[in-house]
């Protein structure tokens, strides 16, 4: 079934007439062109709207808005056996014009069988909870941490005294650790269901410009209310969604049918016949209580770092020069990589006026993010500046690659006092050039902060490689290497260190009713692709459940 057509690479100039609007004009031009090709100029009139907004700025004297516009007619351009397809396809060639299908998807009904379990109620887990709430199963969730709004007095309390829950914090808890984050929804996966989970997150809350902007985001004090609308509409539908309850142990029934799985100490008692595991990338005792239990698991490449914090106004004006405080252009953003011999360096997760955030789960140990709020409206941006770790760093043992990230962790601890300051210091420190003493650029992180050589958290190939990428990046966005930008070490938390290997079917290798999911499995790496690989796990059970 053709459902609806697409134009991609419409520029508009910031110069067009503002009264009219930039969407107006990318529509306008769509409607010119289709009125001059004699196929669709016959078919009637046709129903258009904005795909996604980008922003070209290669060239800061003529920066321009890049659309993609999708149009689409009655039904008589939607049944395929009433259409000259070789006619049409000749008549999209000529302007360029790509035919796109449907991307809907439909949940099967759920047969019958045990309630599935979710453990974790991140994006992965409360999309795959949702899916098995649609289909009729009425999934039991199990989040280890607290529910929004106890996690975020929680998490405020750490950051103002120091005092952390390690069982709610930024990493645990509802909506998992992008709830606190500037809740970038940006993927590099192409699937059709990143649509699904941008306009269910749309349909509870987020702005609709999620749904076009090439560069989508919520903010963190809108993803709280996101994350506890999708809980209710789960519970809705006959789910329950259970807090402050940590898996713990769990025991696989002898046909291998069947688990039994334990709650907070308790002994294995709740039993499925599917057990969804999205615990997120930061579970490090649930990766070895799984591992005892017989799940699988090997170590993978991962990567740790800095956050580092420029003024925005400085990166406008590094992106976009002169048109910098143009009313159509956002805040500055930047993705930026490059190779350092073997290892690459690259900033992860950049946060416009945003605020760097404490995040560790364990106690004596420091841990940094980024977040930002949906109006994006602080001083400073801030950005993971993160070099890549290979499996032969820690000895290809997925238990190492942990111990890896938390000796870092615990290091940061001891570097910058062992009072849970954050060890800080200036990249004119970091160089030699200066004492390091934050000046022009104040640290926005959350907790305390003490200048430290940041040197001294990290192996020598980390500090090495953060140097030359540093260095790599000032020739790309000038003045990212300033003496006066600010280190907040480390960053650790980049992905998860482990993969829990599963088969064709979403399940965990050698487990009929445990399926592996999300970016704590090593199958994701963000909040959307995280919510797909949800729906994906959630949908091959249904698969199988016949």
């Amino acid at each position: 079934m053709i459902r609806r057509f697409m134009v991609h690479n419409i520029k508009i100039g910031l110069s067009v007439d503002k009264e009219s609007g930039y969407d107006a004009a990318a529509l306008g031009r769509v409607i010119r062109m289709l009125s001059k090709n004699a196929f669709f100029s016959s078919c009637g009139k046709a129903e258009l709207g904005i795909f996604k907004r980008s922003v070209d700025a290669r060239d800061k004297n003529a920066i321009k808005l890049v659309y993609s516009v999708f149009f689409s007619y009655n039904d008589e351009l939607n049944a395929a056996n009433t259409v000259d397809i070789e006619k049409l396809e000749r008549a999209c060639k000529k302007d360029n014009i790509v035919i796109t299908s449907d991307g809907d998807f439909r949940i099967p009904e759920y047969k019958g069988g045990m309630r599935p379990v979710v453990c974790g109620f991140g994006p992965c887990g409360m999309f795959a909870a949702l899916i098995l709430a649609k289909s009729g199963a009425c999934p039991i969730v199990l989040e280890r941490g607290a529910d929004a709004d106890e996690r975020v007095k929680t998490v405020e309390r750490y950051w103002q005294t120091g005092e952390l829950s390690e069982s709610t914090n930024v990493q645990f808890g509802e909506g998992g650790a992008g709830t606190f984050s500037d809740g970038k929804l940006m993927t590099r996966i192409n699937d059709p269901l990143c649509s699904y989970v941008l306009e269910t997150l749309a349909k509870h809350g987020a702005d609709p410009d999620i749904l076009v902007n090439a560069k989508p985001h919520v903010g963190t004090d809108k993803l709280r209310n996101i994350v506890k609308s999708i809980r209710k509409e789960i519970i809705s539908l006959g789910g329950e969604v259970h807090f402050n309850c940590e898996l713990t142990c769990l025991a696989v029934s002898p046909s291998g049918n069947s688990v039994k799985i334990g709650i907070n100490g308790e002994a294995a008692s709740l039993e499925t016949d599917a057990l969804f595991l999205a615990v997120g990338h930061s579970a490090r005792n649930t990766f070895s209580m799984l591992s005892r239990s017989g799940i699988e698991m090997c170590a993978k490449p991962f990567s740790v770092g800095v956050r580092i914090e420029h003024l925005q106004k400085d990166i406008d004006s590094a992106l976009y020069g002169e048109l910098a405080a143009h009313p159509a252009l956002s805040r500055g953003e930047y993705a930026l990589s490059c190779r350092v011999g073997e290892r690459a360096a690259y900033t992860f997760c950049m946060c416009p006026g945003g605020t760097v955030v404490a995040s560790a789960s364990e106690k004596e140990t420091i841990v940094t993010n980024g977040m930002s709020y949906s109006a994006r409206d602080g001083e400073n941006a801030n950005s993971a500046v993160a070099v890549s770790v290979n499996v032969e760093d820690f000895g290809n043992n997925p238990f190492a690659a942990m111990e890896f990230q938390a000796n870092i962790e615990r290091t940061a601890y001891r570097a910058a006092g062992s009072d849970t300051s954050a060890p800080i210091q200036t990249v004119g420190g970091l160089f030699g050039k200066t004492d390091g003493v934050p000046t022009n650029v104040m640290p926005t992180y959350t907790g305390k902060t003490k200048v430290t050589d940041i040197s001294t958290v990290f192996p020598s190939f980390v500090t090495e490689t953060l140097k030359a990428g540093l260095r790599n990046f000032d020739g790309k966005i000038k003045g990212f290497a300033c003496d006066s930008a600010v280190l907040t070490a480390p960053e650790t938390r980049t992905s998860s260190p482990v993969k829990l290997p599963r088969d064709d079917d979403k399940r965990a290798v050698g487990h009929r009713c445990i399926y592996t999911c999300g970016e704590g499995a090593g199958y994701a790496g963000g909040i959307t692709s995280a919510a797909v690989d949800g729906i994906r796990c959630a949908l091959a059970f249904l698969g199988n459940n016949k």
